[in-house]
Order: C-alpha cells, then structure tokens, then sequence
C-alpha cells in the first residue's frame, strides 16, 4: 500500500457529505452509522478495496453529527466503533463527532522566541486553573483551554514565553494526567474539544508565548480503547492491527505499545505528530518516555531493543525539522544519551533536546540532604556543566515536573519540609536555590505549574493550583520573576559558556559566571547597549552567615548585584559589599554572605 493511500484516511468534505475510508484489512463489512440515518442498525454500507481501506460518500453526514462504524468480524461479530482519527468525541465512551477544520486563525503567523531565550512552563490544563471546587476542596469539574486562557496574561507578567500542556487526548473519564490515550487525534471533551485548543494557542501566540504538547506514542489506552482489536483480529489474545501482537507488545501500561513496523500504524503516528504542528499550529512537541518506544522495557540492554521504533523516530523527527524548522521536539529518555539529541545525518534520534535526569536528579539530591555538611557541590558543578551532543541547548533543566512532584516524591519545598512548606524557613530558601540553579545553568530551563508559588503536596490531576499563594509569598514570586527576566534577556545566560570560579566544601558556598560574546545581532535584537557581559552566581548552600568572605581568582572588576534573594526576600539594593571589598588583593573579592543566599552580579569590562 503506498504512503499515499495509507495517508489518506478519515472523513474528507464533499460538496454534499463526506467521504470516508476507514482501516480494517480484517473485517468482513463495514457500515457507517450515526446521526445522519438516525442510528439505524445497518447504516451505509462501505466498500472494501484491495488494501483493507473501507470507503463510501455519506451524502447525508453533516459537521457536528455523531457517529459510529459497526464492524462485522470474520466470525460474524459486530463491534462498535469510533473514528481513529476523530478529532471530537462526546466522550471516551461516546460517539464520533463530526469536525471541519475551519477555525479562523489570525492572518500573522507566530514566530516562535529562539530556543536560546525559552522558559518553559509545563502545565496541566485540569488544575491549572480551576474554579468548579467542591467543599471537599477538590474540583467538581476539571479546568479548562478557556480557564487557561485567564491566566495567559499573569504567565506573561512572571517572563514565560513557552508553555507546554500535558496531555490533552481523549482519554477516559473527565479527570486524567492524560498519559492514557484513548483516542490520539481527539482533544478531550472535558476540556473544550479541538476549538478550545486552537482558541489557547490563538491567545497565548498574541500574548508571545509559543506552545508545546506533550505526546504518548509509548503506549495507547489502556481503557475505553476502541483501537483494541479493532476489526475484530488479533494474535495471542493481545491488540490486533494496531499492536504489535508478540512479546515487543508489554509495556507497564499494559500489551498497548504500537506496531512501529506496520506502515499503517507508523502512517498513523506521523499524521498525528503533523496534526498538531500544523492544524493546531503547535510550536513543538514533547515525547513521552522514549526508552518505552526504542525497547521493550525501557533498558539500554540491545536484546530489548524495537528497531523499528528508532527508525521511526528518526523520519518523524527529520521529516518535522524538514516542514517546521522553527518549531522543537523534546525526548524525554533520562538515559543520558547523546544519540538522542545527535543530528539524524549522524545516525542520531534527532530530537532538539531532551529533559536532562542528569540536572534534575542530582539538584534535588544536594538540596534535600538533611543536613548541610552532606551537600555535594560536585555534583552541582556536574549538572551545571553536563552537556548533550556538543549543545548545551539540547537539554532542558529543571527541578520539578509532573514526574518529579508525583509518582512518590512530591514538590520540592514538599520533600524539604514535609507537611510544613508555608512556615519552614529551609523549604523557602532552599527552593529558591533550586529555580536560581535551573534558570542561570546552560540548557532549557523549565519549571513546573505552582512552583513559582510554593506549592506544597505533589501533583495530583484533582489538585488545583492555589492562587492565593501568590499573595502569601510575594517576594518569592518576585523572586522567580527576575530569575526568569534575566534568563531571556541576558545574553550571558543564553550562551554555552559556564565556569565554576569559586567552590569551598567546608563553606559550601559555589560561584560561577556565565559569558557571552555580545553580538551585533544582539544589539539588534535589543539585549544589550555595549561589550562585554559577564554575570557572576554566588550561592550559600549553607545555613550559615559568613561575614567578609574572601571569593578568590576574581578579575578585577566592579560587580552590581541584580539579584539577591536572602531570608525570604528578594531585593539588589539590599546588598552591600563587605568593608574593604574593592580593595584588591590577588584579584580577590570580600562579601558579606547571609544564610542560603543567592547572589547575582552583573561587570562591565
């Protein structure tokens, strides 16, 4: 069957009705009913060509109509089922639904911000804004594209100029992280259907900020999955046509992993990616736990690899970097591999970064050690410097994310005070030194909705986001704000360059400055006036105040503090150098350092 072909299924408007072709190589008969013959037991026959598509023109089928196909089976069986590649459905559990892609988008198109200059923002569109709370305190309905779109406009006041939404696919029931597809074409009900999801990517492109979604291509379902044995095959009692039906078919969701070798399914994948880049004008895509697509368990053993899943990969990838150039595709894989981030000309993945586990993990180690004796700054300097495929900008940088709050572990604050985030003293300041970490280190930094807030417990699909921390912690807000203003804007911050200058593993205090080069396209660009800049980052790891500290190997130069978050405030005019401090000795500088301090210096040349 040729590309072409296969490409060619769903529902495609006619001057009068629709089209339709439908996959199901083993069926004995297709009808098509719904709506339009008033649910009528035997529909609109279809007609089978030689490639196992199912065609017909439904003259009566209209926009908005549900429907359904009746599949019998080679044994005489009828199944119901929904459209693959529907874009609306009434539920998980419902009908098709019919959806012309005439939504009116804005004549300019969107130029998504350099990958260089991005923070990223995850969100979860059931919590991140939800108002339909129950006295139980917990949502009666889940938050919607349109809620999020409220809060468009504070993301744009804290600096945010990306976000990427967790799963929005039809999946099963109403509250859901999303990572159970039921239907990957279809946008969940619950939260406005395909519209409402063109209606937030229309308004967070006017306010600049590009969107990402996150993607499960690892596995579908498991639940209320009509994908299952579809037309009735299968072998070994597993999936059917759209599985593999084998032992390469067992994944921790369930035997749900795709066939990555049926031209079929890959066809399916593809259109999927393209669907969103381009229907939905999506800025890019992130790739739910790859290691579960390229291997049967997620191990590096080469027994356990799915070949066919790599060569997969590459041509979405390459085929995305062909058609989108300026849009991304993050891995999350968390193996350390360069390949994955490695130019597909060079036999790599191809991805434009990957979520680091390299960062992450060893961050939230150092900062919630117990006791500060135990904090290891090697390790810090290891995950500021660690890089993939000679880019810094191949990876993104952060302490929490839907993973790392959830799943047994919980927030950060939450993991350094458990059960006392909004009164302990060492969750707040700590915190911070984890945001300062993710958003001055080379890569793509990103936080995790609520983090700017202190939000305590973990992530949980019927937890909401609490606004009214906002103003119970203003100054961390603050805090963020600045972090995050300085990370766009900074040319140093948006370079490769980072040199630890300065580590004392009795004091636990570390330096390092961030450089670049300012160029005549910066200038253009509006980032800088003149020369040269440096910033230089000093934090206390320590829960101790030290008075005239000596921070050696320093050029001789005058330094502004731009950032100061010490004792739950953030405040540059606060900061004063210690006495004699720009008395040079051997390029030395002497400062006052407060407990869990985080400093930010800006020189001049």
């Amino acid at each position: 069957m040729s590309k072409e072909r296969i490409a060619s299924m769903g529902l495609f408007k006619l001057d009068k009705g629709y089209e339709v072709a439908l996959w199901a190589p083993n069926a004995k008969a297709v009808a098509m009913r719904g709506e339009f013959d008033d649910w009528s037991e035997k529909g609109v026959a279809l007609t089978l060509e030689n490639d196992g598509i199912w065609t017909g023109q439904i003259p009566l089928l209209k926009n908005h109509q549900k429907y359904q196909f009746s599949i019998t089976t080679q044994s005489g069986d009828v199944l119901k089922r929904n459209d693959p590649r529907a874009r609306l459905l009434t539920n998980s559990v419902g009908a098709s639904v019919v959806y012309d892609d005439d939504y009116q988008w804005p004549e300019k198109t969107f130029q998504m911000p350099d990958k260089s200059a991005l923070v990223i923002y995850e969100l979860h569109i059931g919590t991140f804004n939800c108002k339909a709370i129950g006295e139980n305190g917990e949502p009666n309905e889940p938050g919607t594209f349109k809620s999020t779109i409220e809060k468009l406009d504070y993301l744009v006041k804290l600096g945010i100029n990306c976000i990427e939404v967790m799963p929005v696919n039809e999946f099963a029931g109403d509250f859901s992280w999303g990572y159970n597809p039921a239907y990957p074409f279809a946008v969940e009900e619950a939260y406005g259907g395909p519209d409402g999801l063109k209606d937030l990517v229309r308004e967070a492109h006017a306010r600049g900020i590009a969107v990402v979604l996150d993607v499960v291509y690892n596995h579908f379902g498991p639940s209320d999955l009509h994908l299952w044995q579809f037309d009735g095959w299968s072998e070994n009692n597993k999936g059917g046509i759209y599985f593999y039906n084998d032992w390469r078919s067992d994944t921790p969701w369930g035997d749900t992993r795709p066939d990555y070798g049926r031209p079929e399914v890959r066809q399916y994948i593809y259109d999927n990616a393209m669907m969103w880049l381009e229907e939905f004008r999506l800025d890019g895509l992130r790739m739910d736990m790859i290691p579960y697509m390229r291997s049967v368990s997620g191990s590096e053993h080469p027994d356990d690899a799915i070949e066919e899943a790599y060569d997969l990969i590459r041509w979405l990838n390459s085929e995305i970097a062909s058609r989108h150039p300026g849009k991304i595709v993050v891995a999350e894989d968390l193996h350390g591999n360069d390949f994955v981030t490695d130019k597909t000309k060079h036999g790599g993945l191809g991805y434009t970064a990957q979520w680091d586990a390299d960062f992450v993990h060893p961050i939230r180690d150092v900062l919630t050690q117990p006791e500060d004796d135990s904090r290891d700054l090697n390790l810090v300097e290891k995950a500021l410097t660690r890089q993939y495929s000679g880019d810094s900008l191949s990876r993104v940088v952060y302490v929490e994310s839907h993973d790392e709050v959830a799943n047994g572990s919980a927030r950060l604050a939450e993991e350094i005070a458990p059960g006392n985030v909004d009164k302990d003293y060492f969750a707040r300041q700590r915190s911070a030194i984890g945001a300062a970490l993710t958003l001055t280190a080379p890569g793509i930094p990103m936080l995790f909705q609520g983090q700017e807030l202190l939000e305590d417990l973990w992530f949980d699909d019927k937890d909401p986001i609490d606004w009214a921390r906002k103003d119970q912690f203003p100054q961390l807000h603050q805090a963020y704000t600045t972090l995050i203003s300085l990370r766009v804007h900074h040319p140093s911050l948006r370079g490769d360059e980072l040199n630890i200058t300065h580590m004392d593993h009795d004091n636990k205090v570390l330096a390092y400055t961030r450089d670049k080069s300012v160029t005549d396209e910066d200038d253009i660009n509006g980032q800088v006036n003149e020369g040269d800049e440096t910033l230089l980052v000093v934090i206390n790891f320590k829960n101790q105040r030290l008075d005239h500290y000596i921070l050696a190997d320093f050029d001789n130069r005058k330094w502004q503090c731009i950032f100061n978050w010490n004792n739950g405030y953030h405040d540059p005019s606060e900061f004063t150098f210690a006495d004699g401090a720009h008395e040079h000795s051997d390029n030395n500088q002497m400062i006052n350092i407060s407990e869990y301090q985080v400093l930010i210096f800006k020189a001049r040349c």
